[in-house]
């Protein structure tokens, strides 16, 4: 009997041991499918470098879809890793973020996407709730080969802009590629004109009656509108991939799309010379500004019982050679201070990159359900740009009632 109570002992002992010393598991669910291979590989590099945290990291195809079913199940991760878009606003405005103000990584965090991420806020809360990690560029991705041949110069203006398309045009090769028939596309120009010609706060100056889409929009989209002569014929009948494969096989100089398309050209054209430049959407030449979002961000979730250990991921995440490895793999452009190998294709805009010269893309405030892209692909079909802007404030009012509600509640109370 003594001998059983002795071995028994032993294991409730061995138990609890093992017990203590399991590690704490942290889950990250991450939206960008795309980058999969680089957050398992990030994973396995974690947990062999640590014993007291296990990392276990997903990126699930439709994972936003994924993540609104786990949380209506109260089924939460530690980390979600999502874009800096509506379903932060959304998920921010239902109090599923932590607070990370505390968080000392902040800290290597450029200021300028701390305000992006603060921006899309509905109504301004206390405390931070996202750690900007990468962000993307759009503009205008140019054959750096084809200007170089032709010694054209990258234009500073809209003025400059337009005269560069008439001497492309001139010499026989068509300006831009557009690939519309996907309507997501239509918003790639529209945001990067948007950066120069709209304030970065329009949406919450709507949502608080003190302006109108109809007044701020009209000068973009009739830019917009002006390019279209410079781009194949038959726009809406050619896709996103058709775009690609068509600036890869040089049948155009330019393309108006971000840094994101990058490596769909060159899996069709692998020694392509691109680089780009900002689109030059005011008439000022000092006037421009990048048009960059964060594309992905960290959030802990308010629920999560082990936020400590969380940030400890986090850190390690931040760490400049784990933020590099990101860098070459996706061509992202880092929202942490320090000195990154850019991709070549930042060249030409490198400069608004270091010196923080940017604003977000407007479409990340827009609500999904408004479909703002289809909207726009409309008002490039028929032109009408007085019927398109009132389109555009009408439908804002009808997708966003609550919102103006809860804007203007919290005005009159503050």
């Amino acid at each position: 009997m003594r001998r059983i109570l002795t071995f028994s002992l032993l294991i409730v002992i061995f138990s609890a041991s093992f017990a203590w010393a399991a590690p704490i598991e942290i889950e990250l669910v991450q939206y960008k499918q795309e980058a999969l291979k680089i957050f398992e590989q990030l994973a396995d590099k974690f947990n062999a470098t640590h014993d007291n945290i296990k990392l276990k990291a997903s990126s699930p195809s439709e994972a936003i879809t994924i993540l609104k079913t786990r949380f209506i199940r109260e089924k939460y991760p530690d980390i979600i890793g999502i874009g800096g878009d509506v379903e932060f606003s959304n998920f921010l405005d239902a109090e599923l973020l932590a607070d990370v103000s505390s968080y000392k990584g902040l800290s290597k965090i450029k200021p300028a996407y701390i305000n992006i991420i603060e921006g899309l806020e509905f109504v301004p809360t206390p405390g931070t709730y996202g750690v900007p990690y990468m962000a993307n560029a759009a503009g205008i991705l140019y054959n750096r080969d084809m200007f170089n041949e032709h010694g054209w110069k990258i234009p500073e203006s809209w003025p400059e802009f337009i005269k560069l398309c008439e001497d492309i045009k001139a010499a026989g090769i068509r300006p831009l590629y557009f690939g519309y028939k996907d309507t997501w596309t239509t918003l790639a120009p529209w945001n990067a004109l948007a950066v120069d010609l709209a304030p970065a706060d329009i949406c919450q100056q709507v949502n608080m009656g003190k302006a109108t889409f109809t007044q701020a929009y009209r000068e973009i989209a009739e830019k917009t509108y002006a390019l279209l002569q410079y781009g194949e014929e038959g726009p809406f009948a050619y896709g996103y991939n058709d775009a690609c494969t068509a600036f890869a096989r040089g049948e155009s100089a330019m393309f108006t799309i971000g840094s994101y398309a990058v490596p769909q050209i060159l899996s069709v054209n692998p020694n392509m010379n691109i680089d780009s430049f900002v689109m030059p959407g005011s008439d000022d030449p000092n006037g421009q500004t990048l048009n960059s979002g964060v594309d992905l961000m960290f959030c802990v979730m308010e629920n999560s019982p082990n936020k400590e250990a969380a940030y400890e991921v986090l850190d390690f995440l931040l760490e400049p050679e784990n933020i590099q490895i990101y860098i070459d793999a996706q061509n992202a452009v880092p929202c942490s201070e320090g000195e990154f190998k850019l991709a070549p294709m930042l060249d030409g805009m490198r400069k608004y990159i270091t010196a923080g010269k940017m604003a977000d893309y407007q479409d990340h405030h827009y609500p999904s359900e408004m479909s703002v892209s289809a909207i726009i692909q409309t008002f490039l079909i028929n032109g009408n740009v007085d019927e398109f802007l009132a389109k555009f404030d009408r439908d804002w009012i009808r997708y966003n009632r609550d919102i103006i509600t809860k804007v203007q509640n919290y005005n009159a109370s503050h």
